[in-house]
């Protein structure tokens, strides 16, 4: 028997565990025992803030620059995908993210291959957008174009989560969420890079949605290939931000005040793909920390799984 224990926003599962088999294993990569480059100490000196009115100084909560230890930890080489997260909710009738119910993306194949062709014209057009005359398509081709969308669709990053999703998901699948150290430094490598790939900016590299003329502007994991760390994990630039397992708070030294509210949130780390400002290559910077609210569900945010070294 299947249940799912409401213990505030979270959910917990309490019908045995389920095997790690049931989602296929995203490819983890060993991320080595040993020190490296956390924070930043740069400062606004291009007048960042005032020029684009950003309400919160740039970089401050990045300070100091400091050396951190870690064990030795396994991190997902790729984000987590609609199609896993997918597999994820129906095996465990975890809630779907209300996204899908907006896009049709939580329809099941069977629903539409059973449906009426006039039913399947109107979703095609109200639910998938689909830029086609609709009321001339036969069942067949619109089968097709629609089971076209939804394979897709499988492939993106799973986003619209919350924190909690995210926490689920990967304790689901035996794993957990990185911490915010070992996000830093599966993204920095041991020399402290400013960008996964090295320390200058390089606007081609990453997905930041600049360019991508589509209100799909995040793409599979990978198909940047050179949004790559050092030790080889992908799309930790851009594409879509990440939650980690964190508390958001100061770093040691720090003489950052964060709010009773700022207190409660989880942090989010890594660019997310956008236009205008938020293209802006410090948007992408592997030291820059995001934070919000852990029931947020934003269309750019989704994360990666992590676990310990055995």
């Amino acid at each position: 028997m299947r249940c799912w224990v409401v213990l505030g926003v979270l959910w917990a599962w309490c019908g045995g565990v389920v095997a790690a088999a049931a989602v296929a294993q995203d490819e983890m990569v060993l991320i080595p025992a040993g020190e490296f480059v956390m924070g930043s100490n740069r400062r606004d000196d291009k007048g960042y803030q005032e020029r684009y009115g950003f309400e919160k100084p740039l970089f401050v909560n990045e300070r100091p620059e400091h050396r951190r230890y870690l064990d030795a930890f396994f991190i997902d080489r790729f984000e987590v995908t609609n199609g896993a997260f997918k597999a994820f909710t129906r095996a465990t009738d975890y809630p779907e993210p209300m996204a899908w119910i907006q896009n049709g993306y939580n329809v099941r194949d069977d629903k539409l291959r059973t449906a009426h062709v006039s039913n399947l014209r109107w979703i095609a057009r109200d639910y998938f957008h689909l830029d086609r005359d609709t009321s001339t398509m036969d069942k067949e081709s619109l089968l097709e174009a629609l089971f076209e969308i939804q394979r897709y669709r499988d492939r993106l990053p799973v986003a619209s989560v919350s924190w909690y999703d995210a926490d689920n998901f990967c304790r689901w699948q035996g794993k957990r969420l990185p911490t915010e150290a070992e996000w830093e430094k599966a993204a920095r490598g041991p020399n402290g890079n400013e960008y996964p790939w090295g320390n200058e900016w390089r606007l081609e590299k990453a997905n930041t949605g600049d360019g991508i003329d589509s209100d799909e502007v995040v793409m599979p994991p990978g198909s940047f290939p050179q949004d790559r760390s050092y030790y080889g994990v992908q799309d930790m630039g851009g594409n879509v931000s990440e939650w980690v397992a964190d508390f958001y708070r100061p770093y040691p030294g720090s003489a950052l005040e964060i709010s009773a509210r700022e207190r409660r949130h989880r942090v989010v780390r890594g660019g997310g793909a956008g236009t205008g400002h938020y293209a802006l290559s410090l948007f992408f910077r592997s030291p820059r920390r995001a934070h919000a609210d852990p029931e947020m569900r934003s269309t750019d945010v989704g994360f990666r799984c992590a676990r310990d070294a055995e």
